[in-house]
């Protein structure tokens, strides 16, 4: 395993996976103490954290309450998926901040912990938006998948799982809010930002507009640390380490990889396209944009552990 360079006062990006935040809101209000335990630990070290997180099924869930309160009474519109976005940027924004908060008090840091709504600029003739594939809300039945598509909503079949609705994933260009990210960030705050991705928004003259679609946490998580220059960028998944051919007898874990080894095991297939494949095509993009940069993912129980590179796959130029 490679030696991290000297990492006192490392900048990091925290990316958590939905496995960090739970599916309702009580196994969120558990699954946020876990994360926050992880997050103080690496700030009690002395790295300035920036937190990015996953919404794919609290925003589904938004839109779903939000969309058959709106058919209940007809006075209310239906709220637009940017909305919803916003909506779970803000719960799981104020979930995480108080358990960070509680956290870092109980161990005698003294921290300001806010969190940034965030919108994103995405660009109006992103292929995504003619075929969906980002997965949000819970699992469904057959009926109740059935009612989702006479709304016009695209729905698809997980084996074994049941059927989600899927919708547009497009790559984020801009984040706005990046200024106050950072002066928030540089002066000691730990910042919660671009959660679920970020709000998607078009840029139309000084007016930006709502997208219907959800943006890929992964890649705006990769864009956070790129528009903040910083050092790290830090995946908190539910495996220790990234493998080809996985949960199959001829599994292997990787240790430390490439830019051109990432190409490669990623043209072969070896990734989920809804799940591991953005986090390695993420990865490996930041550490070798710029000098310096690295990427790591692992499980939130070993975040620390990774920073000393003790465990999880390491992503270098």
């Amino acid at each position: 395993m490679m030696e991290v360079l000297s990492m006192e006062h490392k900048k990091i990006v925290v990316a958590l996976g939905n496995t960090a935040l739970g599916k309702s809101f009580p196994e969120q209000k558990m699954a946020v103490k876990k994360a926050a335990s992880a997050i103080a630990d690496l700030i009690e070290k002395k790295y300035q954290v920036v937190i990015s997180h996953g919404n794919g099924p609290q925003v589904g869930m938004i839109h779903k309450a939000m969309t058959e309160f709106g058919q209940l009474h007809s006075d209310y519109t239906v709220a637009p998926m940017s909305i919803c976005s916003a909506m779970s940027q803000g719960y799981i924004g104020y979930d995480l901040q108080n358990a960070i908060r509680t956290e870092l008090l109980n161990r005698g840091i003294f921290k300001p912990v806010s969190t940034i709504i965030t919108q994103v600029q995405v660009d109006a003739f992103d292929r995504a938006f003619s075929n969906p594939t980002k997965k949000i809300g819970r699992y469904m039945t057959e009926e109740e998948a059935v009612k989702e598509k006479k709304k016009g909503h695209y729905v698809i079949f997980d084996e074994g799982k049941g059927y989600r609705r899927i919708v547009s994933s497009p790559k984020p260009m801009k984040i706005y809010e990046i200024d106050a990210i950072k002066t928030l960030s540089e002066h000691g705050q730990i910042v919660i930002a671009c959660g679920g991705g970020g709000i998607p928004v078009l840029e139309q003259g000084s007016v930006l507009k709502g997208a219907s679609a959800v943006i890929e946490k992964d890649y705006t998580s990769m864009k956070l640390a790129d528009q903040l220059d910083f050092d790290m960028l830090l995946f908190l998944t539910g495996v220790e380490k990234v493998s080809l051919n996985f949960q199959q007898e001829k599994e292997q874990m990787l240790d430390t990889v490439t830019f051109s080894q990432a190409e490669k095991y990623m043209e072969s297939g070896h990734f989920s396209p809804n799940n591991m494949y953005p986090k390695v095509d993420a990865a490996a993009i930041f550490a070798s944009s710029k000098e310096g940069r690295e990427s790591i993912i692992t499980s939130l129980e070993k975040a620390l552990d990774s920073l000393k590179g003790r465990t999880g796959t390491h992503f270098i130029a």
